[in-house]
C-alpha cells in the first residue's frame, strides 16, 4: 500500500483556496519536517534587508530546495508556518509565494503568525513546515 495524503475542507467551515483545514496522512510513507527558511542565499547573505517581497521568494525558494533534497515536491507539502517580522504586508509575503505554489490542487494546511522579531534582525519572515511522502 502506497501512503496517500487527504486534504480536508469540510462544507461545515470556511473554504479558501490558499488553505486547506486538516490534512490526513495513511499508509507506509515518510515525513519530512522543513526548518526555518528565511531570505538568504547560498552564501548565507540576505537577499534584501528591506524587501519582504524577495526575502519571501529567497524563503520559498530554499523551502523548494530542501523539498527537492527530500526527493518531494510542493504537492507533498501538507503543512507550512509563516513568521512575519510585525509590521510586514501579508497580501505582498503571500504573493510572491503564489509562483511557487501554482499547480497544486490541494494546497497545504497554513498557519501565518506576526511575530516582534526572528533569530536574525534583519529577517523580515521566516517559512517552515511538514511535507509527507
Amino acid at each position: 500500500m502506497q501512503g496517500t495524503i487527504e486534504y480536508i475542507s469540510p462544507d461545515t467551515m470556511h473554504k479558501n483556496p490558499a488553505f486547506s483545514q486538516a490534512v490526513i496522512t495513511h499508509g507506509p510513507g515518510k515525513t519530512i519536517y522543513i526548518g526555518g527558511q528565511n531570505g538568504v542565499d547560498i552564501k548565507g547573505e540576505i537577499v534584501d534587508k528591506n524587501d519582504l517581497v524577495k526575502q519571501t521568494g529567497q524563503a520559498m525558494k530554499n523551502f523548494q530546495l530542501a523539498l527537492e533534497a527530500s526527493l518531494a515536491g510542493w504537492e507533498n507539502v501538507i503543512k507550512m508556518n509563516i513568521y512575519i517580522v510585525q509590521g510586514g504586508d501579508l497580501a505582498s509575503a503571500y504573493k510572491a509565494a503564489q509562483p511557487f505554489m501554482t499547480g497544486i490542487k490541494k494546497p497545504p494546511i497554513v498557519t501565518v503568525l506576526f511575530v516582534a522579531a526572528l533569530g536574525r534582525p534583519d529577517f523580515l519572515i521566516e517559512i517552515d513546515g511538514i511535507a509527507y511522502l
